[in-house]
């Protein structure tokens, strides 16, 4: 994977496909076929930046949509993977890290909740440490 350009990453089964994450680890330029996907991590991963998206109905026609993307469009979505912070996003280190996938994930929780204005962070506060506790909590279970 690391050394492809494209990864094709159909739907799985689950809302969205484990391959994207691994497209995205590795480097390689996710092909999302998937019509009703859901994309995880849209915060942090611009995926219409970074991916290519082809309909499940236009499959037959896949090596011509691929070969027709031109260089410096691959160029850039190859860039954007380099990143560090988009490899970051969607992995789980032991400890928790700032930006990475148990962060997109409390966030995404926290968007869904009813909450006003009074519950953000004010300029100056700090933010909890996920990670502060002791070193026994920092395992897996």
């Amino acid at each position: 994977m690391q050394r492809a350009v494209f990864c094709l990453c159909p739907l799985g089964w689950a809302p969205w496909s484990p391959r994207l994450v691994e497209a995205v680890v590795f480097g390689c330029i996710p092909v999302i076929i998937a019509d009703d996907i859901v994309l995880p991590f849209a915060d942090a991963i611009p995926w219409e930046e970074i991916g290519v998206f082809v309909d499940e109905k236009d499959v037959p026609q896949l090596d011509t949509i691929l070969t027709s993307i031109p260089p410096e469009v691959i160029l850039r979505k190859q860039r954007l993977l380099a990143n560090p912070f988009m490899k970051q996003a969607m992995l789980f280190p032991q400890p928790a890290q700032p930006g990475d996938a148990f962060h997109q994930v409390l966030n995404g929780l926290a968007r869904k909740l009813p909450h006003d204005r009074s519950v953000f962070l004010k300029p100056g506060e700090e933010a909890l440490n996920w990670t502060a506790g002791p070193v026994g909590d920092l395992k897996p279970w």
